[in-house]
């Protein structure tokens, strides 16, 4: 193969980033022989069919990895957020998961997770500069304050 040209798109659309995302899953695949891999999604959606929040991520190798959670502004605090991880992890759990992961910042919510028995195992610090990245940690089937 000759030398490919370098293209920039910031913003690729859903093909694009489904080609990255099933090559990379694939190669973790043949190269552990884990091949149990499940997408995560769950969307809260208003009566008047208005998104207000969601959960991504996925199950695999024994873990679910939370890539993301959000829940509008005006719907937090009202258990919302929970009801979206409460779904997630048990589905993992389900599928065999035995733990679960994710990363957050010190400006979002990390008092949401410790308070649901998640654990703080890294930090990257000034990032963003004047904020710490915070990776967590949680081991599933195991009641919250044990």
């Amino acid at each position: 193969m000759d030398n490919p040209k370098l293209v920039f798109d910031p913003l690729p659309g859903e093909a694009l980033t489904r080609f990255v995302s099933e090559n990379v899953i694939n190669l973790n695949i043949a190269r552990t022989g884990l091949s149990d891999w499940h997408p995560i999604g769950y969307f809260l959606k208003s009566a008047a069919g208005e998104w207000c929040g969601g959960l991504t991520g996925a199950i695999w190798g024994g873990w679910l990895q939370v890539n993301f959670l959000w829940v509008t502004e005006m719907l937090r605090g009202q258990g919302q957020g929970a009801r979206l991880m409460d779904a997630a992890e048990g589905l993992a759990a389900e599928r065999g998961a035995l733990a679960a992961t994710l990363e957050t910042h010190s400006f979002q919510a990390p008092g949401f997770y410790l308070k649901r028995g998640y654990e703080v195992f890294g930090r990257l610090d000034d990032y963003p500069p004047g904020h710490t990245k915070l990776f967590l940690r949680k081991r599933l089937g195991v009641p919250v304050g044990v």
